[in-house]
């Protein structure tokens, strides 16, 4: 074997392993998107299956067996101009439930209450069923907190409007009634006529 060849076969052998450390690693698949079609028009949603798992699963649990198809956006917030949230679900409807799911808090997943997140409204931390919230404006009072005393966990964000914002403001914009409640409560938040969600399906890549 002459020394060139020898050579060769050395740094052949040295550039393998760096070869074989900087060759690039399949890519992550991406997060699933949710079509959500209502009364007041369509809305893309991306699911952060990556950041929430727990909580994106929960609510594609409930998109891919069609138990958001008719339900309503009951609750809108409102204290300013394009600022605040809606809430649609099942309304702890018995035959439309899933089982509760473990609380994951902003501290843990990074996803902030920013404008047009998803989140999950709850009363004890682990309770979140299939009932879901949508903001309108950057809300940080629903992020996790720890140095607030008591429950400081905040709620579950899981998720954001990717398409479809001038639907969302259409939503927080519909007239609400005085004096209807949910159950005795949410008074001067329900609508005078709630926006439907027609249909809620994975949009196929």
């Amino acid at each position: 074997m002459t020394i060139k060849m020898l050579v060769g076969m050395m740094m052949f052998a040295l550039a393998s392993p760096a070869a074989a450390q900087t060759a690039s690693a399949p890519p992550l698949p991406a997060n699933p998107t949710v079509a959500i079609e209502t009364s007041a028009g369509p809305m893309v949603v991306e699911v952060y299956l990556d950041k929430a798992p727990v909580s994106a699963r929960n609510f594609l649990r409930y998109v891919d067996a069609k138990r958001l198809d008719g339900v309503v956006f009951y609750r809108t917030v409102k204290p300013a101009e394009k600022f605040g949230f809606v809430q649609f679900g099942i309304q702890n409807a018995p035959a439309k439930m899933f089982p509760p799911i473990k609380h994951e808090p902003t501290t843990e997943t990074g996803i902030k209450h920013l404008d047009g997140t998803l989140s999950l409204p709850r009363l004890a931390p682990g309770t979140a069923r299939g009932e879901f919230t949508i903001m309108v404006g950057d809300q940080p009072s629903f992020d996790a907190d720890p140095s607030k005393p008591g429950d400081n966990l905040g709620y579950a964000a899981f998720g954001r409007v990717v398409e479809g914002k001038d639907v969302l403001l259409k939503i927080l914009d519909a007239p609400t009634s005085p004096t209807k409640t949910l159950g005795g409560s949410f008074k001067g938040e329900v609508p005078e006529v709630p926006v439907k969600i027609v249909s809620a399906h994975r949009i196929k890549d």
